[in-house]
This record gives C-alpha cells, sequence and structure tokens, in this order.
C-alpha cells in the first residue's frame, strides 16, 4: 500500500469524516467526563464511540479504496 498516494475529497465527503470524528471524540469525552450519571454517561458516550467508529469503516473504504473510472481497458 502507497501512503503517499494523492487523494480527491469532495466537501460533502470532508464534513462526513469530520463528523464521524467528532462523534468519536464526543463519545470518548463523555466517557471521561463527569458531568452526567454515570449510567448515562457510559450509554451515551458509548453509542456515539461505537457509532463514529462503524461509520469509519465505508467511509475509508470509499476515500482509500480504489475507485472505478469509465476508462477500462479490455
Amino acid at each position: 500500500m502507497n501512503i503517499s498516494k494523492t487523494r480527491s475529497v469532495t466537501i460533502p465527503e470532508l464534513a462526513v469524516i469530520a463528523a464521524t470524528r467528532g462523534a468519536i471524540g464526543l463519545g470518548a469525552g463523555l466517557l471521561l467526563a463527569d458531568k452526567l450519571t454515570r449510567e448515562r454517561r457510559k450509554v451515551l458516550g458509548w453509542s456515539l464511540f461505537l457509532s463514529g467508529l462503524a461509520s469509519t469503516v465505508p467511509i475509508a473504504m470509499h476515500v482509500f479504496g480504489e475507485k472505478q473510472t469509465n476508462n477500462t481497458q479490455h
């Protein structure tokens, strides 16, 4: 895998990536915060953390996967 490849990302794709990173960070922050009851904090924190983490897989596959072009050679 060549990690130095240039990737093009659209503004909506970038927004989704940022939102998932935000959900992971917010979830992790809630797990560490003392502002909510322990049970509420755990439920909300794990929900945000896991949903952000789960959404990372299809986004990463889309961004880092090989993009199909219409100029396929036979």
